[in-house]
């Protein structure tokens, strides 16, 4: 099968900083910037999480304001520190572009062509795309009208890609990457969330169709996330079926491991493919 891009990552927040102490995880930017390479498409996490750490350092208190105002200015203290510590640590030889998105950009053929072709663009040009969502200028109520006129006007399918591991999972569909990673806290999908033993080390069918039914299947196990706001494993199984139905395999891990070791299976993760 003919892949149009390598590989298509995504990290979470909270895999980006050290929480205990309220700083950003320098030692996960550095594995991950020095393995990213054109023809890689890596969809971060972080902006909001490290923009209110940085705030606090700077301050000594949190923002108190209503939460899309406190998100839209966290989001925008954060952006720059988070693209700052990814040039920081990708090799000098690469370029480093951002790309802020937003539901509508997926929900509107043009627009969705648009990124298509930048992203494209992107190993042509020897330059590494840096993908997040837009919380500086998108916030929630104004969101949540945009998709229900979206709704009302017959769109059998509605983007909304505030979760990272959708515009991860919606890029993937558009680029056709060979794989899908998506790193985590953890170091995959557990059939008791309480229990390591149960990590489920992959999932597999001799049809997208069967992958997707194990998948199915597996989702009935998952309960719970990892922090107030995150979606959780269930969400995650949801958002990969369609990239699996063309053909992508995606693999959830934790992100202390290496790109490399992850797709190599040297490490613990859960691996989503059609054999």
């Amino acid at each position: 099968m003919k892949y149009d891009i390598e590989l298509v990552g995504k990290i979470g927040s909270m895999a980006l900083i050290r929480e205990a102490e309220h700083d950003i995880n320098y030692n996960v930017f550095s594995r991950i910037g020095s393995e990213l390479r054109p023809g890689m498409i890596w969809v971060s996490s972080g902006a909001v999480e490290i923009g209110r750490l940085d705030y606090i350092k700077r301050n000594g208190h949190e923002l108190e304001g209503s939460k899309s105002d406190v998100m839209t200015d966290y989001s925008s203290q954060g952006q720059t520190i988070l693209m700052e510590e990814y040039r920081r640590y990708i090799p000098a030889k690469y370029s480093v572009r951002q790309l802020l998105v937003e539901h509508t950009h997926f929900n509107d053929p043009e627009k969705r062509d648009h990124i298509y072709q930048f992203l494209m663009r992107c190993p042509k040009q020897n330059a590494i795309p840096i993908v997040n969502y837009n919380d500086t200028v998108s916030f929630e109520e104004n969101r949540r009208w945009e998709l229900e006129q979206l709704r009302n006007n017959g769109h059998e399918r509605v983007f909304e890609c505030i979760d990272n591991d959708e515009t991860a999972a919606v890029i993937s569909t558009l680029v056709h990457p060979k794989y899908l990673l998506i790193f985590t806290s953890v170091n995959g999908i557990y059939r008791n969330p309480k229990d390591p033993s149960t990590l489920v080390e992959a999932v597999e069918g001799s049809s997208p169709d069967e992958v997707i039914q194990a998948i199915e299947e597996l989702q009935k196990q998952c309960y719970g996330a990892s922090r107030s706001g995150a979606n959780g494993a269930k969400t995650k199984l949801e958002f990969i079926k369609e990239p699996i139905r063309q053909g992508t395999t995606v693999i959830i891990a934790s992100s202390k491991y290496r790109i490399s070791d992850v797709l190599a299976g040297s490490c613990p993760r859960t691996i989503f493919r059609t054999r």
